[in-house]
């Protein structure tokens, strides 16, 4: 299964390097989080543009549609190193309590050797599929279906934003990355070889969610090489060694 040739047929993935291309970011996670979903609220962002105290350490990217011009997502790592932001990553904030007591706890990782995937986001446009509307990532039951219309041959969107995010932080060093996810979608990923281990307990945040995990040595080691090509592919358009 070829992954490059449809990704790159149909997007184009950058950082979000300029004042101009944040704009963007925060523009389509204001659209989203605020208009689409109703998960923030509209007055607090009256310039709308949604922002959070962790953007200024986090290095953004932005997924175009090539046929429409269009940004059509959008997702950032928190980055740990040279941060004193408390708690370092939003993940911590939000579930702290309820993480497993073992090596994988992010306070027992020394800052700068991981960052966390956050704030995934597609427009609704690209959320067609049954069970996406109601769903930032826009994935379905459906993850890796595969078919010739456009939305299927490239089989879910967010991918390329994942392993943009994963790019990031490899690229920066990182020994591993964080993630709060539905447990299925971490289940799902793992039949690609993304194998993200359960971190904490689910909690109910803007529906099931749990903290999950993933080292720079199992990614590399288990991607499918279909994954493992879109990856570097990916790393490519963002400028990023890895």
């Amino acid at each position: 299964m070829d992954l490059v040739e449809p990704y790159r047929e149909f997007f184009t993935i950058t950082l979000a390097d300029t004042d101009e291309l944040r704009k963007e970011v925060f523009r389509l996670r204001y659209d989203v989080y605020c208009k689409e979903l109703g998960w923030e609220a509209p007055e607090n962002f009256p310039d709308q543009l949604e922002r959070d105290i962790y953007d200024p350490v986090s290095r953004h990217c932005l997924l175009k549609h090539n046929r429409s011009g269009e940004y059509a997502g959008t997702v950032r790592m928190v980055m740990t190193h040279g941060s004193d932001i408390e708690p370092p990553i939003p993940l911590v904030a939000h579930c702290g309590d309820n993480l497993f007591d073992g090596p994988l706890r992010p306070d027992r990782l020394p800052l700068g050797s991981y960052g966390e995937i956050s704030r995934l986001a597609l427009r609704g446009q690209f959320r067609r599929r049954t069970g996406e509307q109601s769903n930032p990532e826009g994935h379905g039951p459906q993850l890796f279906e595969w078919s010739q219309d456009e939305r299927r041959r490239f089989p879910h969107i967010a991918l390329g934003l994942y392993l943009g995010a994963s790019a990031v932080g490899l690229a920066d060093g990182a020994v591993g990355v964080y993630a709060m996810m539905e447990p299925r979608l971490a289940r799902h990923l793992r039949f690609a070889g993304i194998r993200f281990e359960q971190a904490g307990d689910p909690i109910d945040f803007r529906g099931l969610r749990a903290p999950y995990y993933i080292s720079r040595e199992a990614l590399i080691r288990h991607l499918s090489r279909p994954l493992k090509k879109l990856l570097f592919a990916v790393a490519e358009d963002l400028n990023l060694h890895i």
